[in-house]
């Protein structure tokens, strides 16, 4: 029996609130799955629909691959816990998701990662180098921000949102990866690619020869070549089967 699971949570939410608790809580299984997770340091959170500012982010202490529906957490922009939940946010985690939330409307979700595959690129001078097909799109709309520690400050937050600005990706050097995305299934799907890049571009150096780069006229033009590969539906278009590949492996999730 999973201790996470609270089964009065359904009936006191929305349908709406629970399909992004599913949602949610499927992108953390698939995370654990695909072996992104940092044990329980890292975070994923939601921005739930509605006039009021809340979001959805995970019961600090809880391993990825146990997360469920029902134990995600709701809290405000100011980090206020909405409801009764017995359980606790990591700091960190807040501050940099409410940054990210409180400045750009058109986001829907946050994802990050202490890949090692992330973090080895980060610490790398050139950053994520033009080398592979998953290198372009993340190039096309790529921010870098700077380690200041572990971001528990307020005063990082103007910093790290205007190193992201407009982008779907950003670095954060010498600590991991992010994505941010107009859906819970977007923002996966970047960091799919993104951690993919990362994974190609650390095998291709060790390989130790001379690299190839991608001429940059086709990085300019990556965005459009990426909708037209995904037919302008973006992670809508592979969720279905990654949601498929998780009910195989364990359909606790969806509690």
């Amino acid at each position: 029996m999973n201790p996470l699971i609270r089964h009065e949570v359904r009936a006191s939410v929305s349908a709406e609130e629970w399909q992004a608790r599913i949602d949610l809580a499927a992108c953390y299984r698939l995370v654990a799955a695909y072996g992104w997770a940092d044990l329980v340091f890292t975070h994923i959170s939601a921005k739930l629909a509605g006039p009021d500012e809340y979001f959805l982010i995970n019961p600090y202490g809880a391993l990825f691959e146990e997360i469920t529906a029902s134990s995600l957490v709701k809290v405000d922009l100011h980090g206020q816990v909405i409801g009764d939940s017995p359980f606790p946010v990591n700091p960190a985690g807040f501050t940099i998701h409410s940054a990210i939330h409180a400045a750009r409307p058109d986001v829907a979700c946050v994802l990050h990662t202490h890949t090692v595959n992330g973090i080895g690129v980060s610490a790398q001078r050139g950053g994520v180098l033009p080398i592979s097909q998953q290198s372009i799109f993340v190039l096309a709309s790529l921010g870098y921000h700077h380690y200041e520690g572990v971001a528990l400050r307020d005063d990082e937050k103007p910093r790290l949102v205007a190193d992201l600005c407009t982008n779907t990706f950003l670095m954060l050097r010498n600590h991991g990866l992010l994505t941010v995305g107009a859906s819970i299934p977007d923002t996966f799907l970047a960091m799919y690619i993104f951690e993919t890049a990362c994974a190609i571009q650390l095998r291709a150096q060790a390989g130790g020869s001379e690299l190839i780069n991608v001429h940059p006229q086709i990085i300019a033009g990556a965005q459009a070549q990426a909708a037209q590969v995904t037919r302008n539906l973006g992670g809508a278009l592979a969720w279905p089967a990654l949601l498929r590949k998780l009910d195989r492996l364990d359909t606790s999730f969806r509690d």
